[in-house]
């Protein structure tokens, strides 16, 4: 029995001794596309997860041509707040870590990359037409700048660009030299927009170790010491189980409708469904349907790098081709809407950032529908207005009738099988012909009908 209890309570200790050296799980976060709300908003949420799991370390896998600066913050931010250690790993094979993507993995804890990746070119792109373009070349080489020359231009442009550049430069010098990596380097990629493979990326201190895959990543992290917002943390991570968190469907969504095309295409069937609706009120699903698609539009540009010139314009020219229906002005006002939408349209998104324009097709696609409908619709109008009247007091002018007694002055008629009240100045006959020439509230004043003319009753 002795035995026994000694047996179970060294198998208890063994149990608490290996539940007390078993390593953390790590979290992986994958970073892929273009940077922006919804990416920000995912690795926040990833972050605070693994806070609140007790991750060893998180793994953000980066695949991504850059994106919005002010999502690109909003994670950089989140990183130096995080408890938990971050790696940047950029991976898998064929990745890249361009523009906002570099400026991540410089904030990072760890910088890691997989063979046959590369990052770089994170020189800021201009807001509005244009862009910054790298630094002008001589004899194919690039031009390079005295840095201690303060007030030497860095970049051929106007001071706006110029001020893009040198806060850009200092935003990644700055982040180089909290984690001790190559800040020469990281400046050069603001300035020159300069890329550099995995292999020469370790050669020259920009990241700390290259990575076939994440258990390889993570049995070369093991033992290295970072600094977090909770003090000095040693890795044990060899062996760790690797939990990755996959994007939920709130985050899919917030990704979707954050789509520049998504965005455009949404306002344009909500200001239509609105339109259905107030011209034949009590419909409801036009209404309905459109009020939904106005504001997730609306919304989505919230989220993006509007141009509101470019949105103004959109809703001018939308307006236009309403009023266009109404009116009636063949076409004037249609084609000024039109024009006005397509300008609106190529203005609207503030930013040459990859994966974050307007492509001109789903631009040249919306106008066509919208011209088809604008001159459908404005055509069927001018068509009834050609039309003869067929009610209404116009219409009763110049019908037929027959008298339904003898009459010298008033008597009765019947006028589209309805029997009037009629005037006249010349004596009628019962069953005579008349046409009517003019009404005062209910009483016609009718005239004998010319045979020549044909009977409209």
């Amino acid at each position: 029995m002795k035995l026994l209890r000694i047996a179970a309570v060294v198998a208890l200790g063994w149990a608490l001794v290996a539940e007390a050296v078993a390593p953390r799980p790590v979290v992986v976060l994958p970073l892929t596309g273009a940077i922006g709300p919804a990416s920000a908003d995912f690795v926040l949420r990833g972050l605070a997860r693994a806070e609140q799991d007790e991750a060893a370390l998180v793994v953000l896998e980066i695949d991504t041509p850059g994106g919005l600066d002010t999502s690109m913050r909003d994670i950089i931010k989140a990183i130096l707040a995080s408890r938990v250690p971050v790696a940047a790993y950029v991976a898998p094979g064929g990745a890249r870590a361009a523009s906002a993507g570099t400026y991540i993995l410089y904030a990072s804890h760890f910088a890691a990359m997989a063979p046959g990746t590369n990052l770089g070119a994170a020189t800021p792109v201009a807001i509005g037409i244009g862009g910054t373009g790298p630094a002008p070349e001589k004899d194919g080489k690039a031009e390079k700048t005295d840095k201690s020359d303060k007030s030497a231009p860095a970049h051929e442009g106007g001071a706006m660009e110029r001020k893009q550049v040198h806060d850009a430069a200092a935003y990644i010098r700055g982040l180089a030299q909290m984690r001790g990596h190559n800040a020469e380097w990281a400046e050069r990629a603001v300035r020159e927009a300069v890329s550099l493979s995995a292999d020469e990326a370790l050669a020259q201190k920009v990241i700390d170790v290259i990575a076939r895959d994440v258990p390889d990543l993570l049995a070369k992290l093991d033992g290295r010491k970072a600094t977090t917002a909770s003090g000095e943390q040693t890795l044990a991570t060899k062996g760790a189980d690797a939990v990755t968190f996959a994007p939920d469907w709130r985050n899919r969504l917030l990704a979707a409708i954050a789509n520049p095309s998504v965005a455009l295409i949404l306002m344009m069937i909500g200001i239509y469904g609105l339109f259905f609706e107030f011209s034949n009120p009590g419909f409801v699903l036009p209404g309905v349907a459109g009020a939904i698609a106005l504001l997730l539009g609306l919304f989505a540009l919230q989220m993006l790098p509007v141009n509101y010139a470019g949105l103004a314009l959109i809703m001018l020219g939308l307006g236009f081709m309403i009023a266009e229906v109404f009116i009636g002005t063949f076409g004037v006002l249609g084609v000024g809407g039109i024009i006005a939408f397509v300008i609106g349209a190529v203005l609207l998104i503030d930013t040459d950032v990859p994966a974050f324009g307007i492509p001109y097709a789903l631009i040249g696609g919306l106008a066509v529908v919208s011209a088809t409908f604008v001159f459908f619709v404005s055509g069927a109008a001018l068509k009834a207005r050609r039309r003869p009247v067929v009610s209404g007091s116009e219409e009763l002018l110049g019908s037929s009738g027959l008298v339904l007694d003898d009459l010298t002055g008033e008597g009765w008629a019947r006028v589209h099988s309805e029997q009037w009240r009629v005037r006249s100045d010349v004596p009628l006959k019962r069953g005579q012909a008349v046409r009517v020439t003019g009404r005062d509230g209910l009483v016609l004043t009718v005239a004998p009908q010319d045979d020549s003319k044909g009977d409209r009753r």
